[in-house]
This record gives structure tokens, C-alpha cells and sequence, in this order.
């Protein structure tokens, strides 16, 4: 990878897993009820949609059952390898007791537990669901595990590859196989109607283009990619292709719009009350020309989607992102303490801030040129 930018044709959906899983089993009885267990994070979730759709086309005959923060339930409860989606109560004891009667009662046959915590694994643990499939890093997670894979890795140590890869070796540790590395993000007409009433009511031209901007990140302040630098891109992005900024916000974000739109010397649209749910986000990416986000959620809606983006990352290891790369462009800068993963940078941020503008922009200006070359849009699952 270049410090300018990282490109590469997009994976071929049929190409083998780069990740072997360390063991499979085969010898185990067909499942009626499977219970899969999603990450926190809104990227990883869209990250684990070719896995949940191989454990679909492997198990047909089994309900697919999926688990994760109620607010995750608009992006996955519509995909047609998603049986039911099941909410998690949350942490605490009471909470925690809930979720494990929730599970009981369902009679589960088998756990795919995506995510690496003990705690996603301690409620099919304490429900008795017979077969535990997932990770094991350190003893406790283990303990809870009927089926144990080592994380991927040489030489014993953890080794960064794509979240995809990684979460398609669960199905195929149990012998099942890929059904293609392509995401998917369901959007609801529902969706589309609500987004582009919203457009209208704040004045947006629905015939012309815009460009989405996603300039918060839940995993905290070393992620987001200065504001001023926002600023400028939008206003060059408008000079030279006329896009119509619309600026989004997550919860705890509408200050980092509005100081956006206060810098911009081009006209911009905030998106702040009510704030977008997660399937109107996807609906709003959909209808864009161009992404310009942080390492974020929304980041994995538009490469799902097929929607050109380009992404600052900074402190965190592309490695884990690093597929379907023909319609993105990631900017890095080169410095010698990234990656450090901090969720605040203790020294100057260099990492996101010697990342100017000018190479943003000039990112876009290279995908906006190709963009009439390029096929239709990775498909959409649409309601």
C-alpha cells in the first residue's frame, strides 16, 4: 500500500479464503435452531454478512437466529438468510439473566459467536446451547467453548486480515462452504421514501449529486480526521463536481457537523434532528455519488453498496478492511506510531492530520472519473 492511496480490483466473489480456519469439524448433527451472535460495531456487522449467508445456504433446513444491540436489527432483520433477529437485553445482572432465559427458551442447537468477548459467549454458555462455536483467547473465553478456533496468526501471534475472512472461517470450520466475499445491506423502500423526504424538506436538489459525509467515529476522537481538512475537501469537491454536501450525524455528533458546515465556504446540509437510523444511513449512501468518511459503520454501507468512498484511516490497521478495494480509496499517512489503536491520540495526531485535503480531494476526483466505467452497483436487497 501507497501512503497516497490503496487500490486494488475488487476481489472475485468465488476467490478462496485466505484464512484457513485452524480445525474442522464435520462430524456434528444437522442444527434446527442456529443462534449467531454479531459483533457491537455497525462495520463489523456489515462484515459479517457473508457469513451469515453461509451458514444459511449450508444449514437451509435450519432457522437462522440472529443476536446483537436492537439498533442493529435495520440492517440485517430483512436479509433473506435472517430468519428472526433477537435483541440483547444489554450488560448488568438482570439484563444478563433475561438474555440467558431468552436463549433457553428458544432450545438453540448451535452458537456461532462472531465477536471475541466472554461475555457474548457466557449467555449460550449459562443456556446450555450444546455446540459453541468461536475464537478462544485467553482461557475464560475457552472454557465457554464446545468448539475452539485460534484466532488467526503466525507463529503464535495475531496476525491483522480482512474481518470478512475472518468471519467466514466460523462457517467454514464446520465444514461449510463460502457463498462468495460479496456484503450485503438490505434497504427498505420504507427507507428510501423517509431519506428523500427529509432531503426535500431541507432544501437538497434531488436531481443533482452529493456527496455523503460521515465524519464521526463510535470508536473514539483518534479516528475522526480533523474537521478543517472536512471542510476544505467538501468545498474543492463542490468547486470541481458541483456535489451537495450532506452531513449526517450519529448520537453525540452534531457538533462535528455543524463546526463542518460553519468552516465551509460552500453551501452544505446537516442532517441532525431527527437523527438518521441505521437504514435510512444506508438509504442516504445509496443515493450518493461519493462517500467521504472515517474508518466507520457507514464506510462498510457504501463498499457494500458499491458507492465510491474515501476513507482517512489513522491510528487503527487497515489490514482488517482491506477487500473490495476497486471502489475505494484509503489515505494514510506513513508515520511511525500508527498503528497504535489508541482511542486518543496523546501526542499531535499526526497520523490523521498530515493527511491533507488536496490528496482527499484528489482521491475523489479519481474515483468520480472512473465511476462511468464501472458496472452497476454491487446489488442491493431491497424491500
Amino acid at each position: 500500500m501507497t501512503p497516497e492511496a490503496s487500490t486494488s480490483a475488487a476481489p472475485d466473489p468465488e476467490t478462496h479464503l485466505r484464512v484457513p480456519p485452524s480445525r474442522v469439524w464435520t462430524d456434528w448433527p444437522q442444527p434446527r435452531r442456529v443462534l449467531a451472535r454479531i459483533p457491537n460495531w455497525v462495520g463489523d456487522v456489515v462484515m459479517t454478512t457473508p457469513a451469515l449467508r453461509a451458514l444459511k445456504k449450508g444449514l437451509p433446513e435450519a432457522e437462522i437466529w440472529v443476536e446483537g444491540k436492537p439498533h442493529m436489527a435495520s440492517i440485517l432483520a430483512d436479509l433473506p438468510y435472517v430468519d428472526h433477529f433477537l435483541d440483547d437485553p444489554g450488560k448488568g445482572f438482570a439484563n444478563t439473566r433475561q438474555r440467558v432465559r431468552n436463549l433457553k427458551a428458544l432450545d438453540f442447537d448451535l452458537a456461532v459467536l462472531f465477536p471475541d468477548s466472554p461475555r457474548s459467549a457466557w449467555g449460550p454458555f449459562a443456556a446450555r446451547i450444546p455446540m459453541r462455536l468461536g475464537y478462544s483467547r485467553e482461557w475464560l473465553r475457552r472454557s465457554m467453548l464446545t468448539h475452539a478456533l485460534r484466532p488467526p496468526g503466525e507463529d503464535r501471534r495475531r496476525v491483522p486480515v480482512s474481518m470478512i475472512d475472518r468471519y467466514l472461517v466460523l462457517p467454514r470450520a464446520l465444514g461449510l462452504p463460502a457463498d462468495g466475499e460479496h456484503m450485503d445491506v438490505p434497504i427498505s423502500d420504507r427507507a428510501r421514501e423517509s431519506v428523500a423526504a427529509l432531503l426535500v424538506q431541507r432544501g437538497v436538489d434531488l436531481d443533482q449529486p452529493c456527496v455523503s459525509v460521515i465524519p464521526g467515529a463510535a470508536f473514539g476522537a483518534s479516528k475522526m480526521w480533523p474537521v478543517e481538512h472536512f471542510a476544505k475537501t467538501l468545498d474543492l469537491l463542490h468547486e470541481r463536481h458541483g456535489l451537495q454536501t450532506l452531513l449526517p450525524t450519529g448520537p453525540g455528533e452534531t457538533e462535528i457537523a455543524q463546526r463542518i458546515q460553519e468552516l465551509m465556504r460552500t453551501p452544505s446540509y446537516t442532517l441532525i434532528d431527527p437523527i438518521l437510523s441505521l437504514d435510512q444511513v444506508a438509504a442516504l449512501v445509496e443515493r450518493s455519488a461519493l462517500v467521504l468518511s472515517n474508518d466507520t459503520g457507514p464506510r462498510q454501507f457504501a463498499v457494500a453498496l458499491g458507492i465510491p468512498v474515501v476513507v482517512p484511516i489513522g491510528p487503527t490497521d487497515q489490514r482488517t478492511t482491506l477487500h473490495h478495494l476497486e471502489r475505494q480509496r484509503i489515505l494514510i499517512e506513513p508515520v511511525d506510531c500508527r498503528p497504535c489503536c489508541l482511542k486518543v491520540c496523546p501526542i499531535d495526531h499526526r497520523c490523521m492530520t498530515r493527511i491533507t485535503p488536496e490528496r482527499a480531494a484528489a482521491a475523489a476526483d479519481e474515483l468520480l472519473e472512473l465511476a462511468p466505467t464501472w458496472a452497476s452497483s454491487s446489488p442491493t436487497i431491497a424491500n
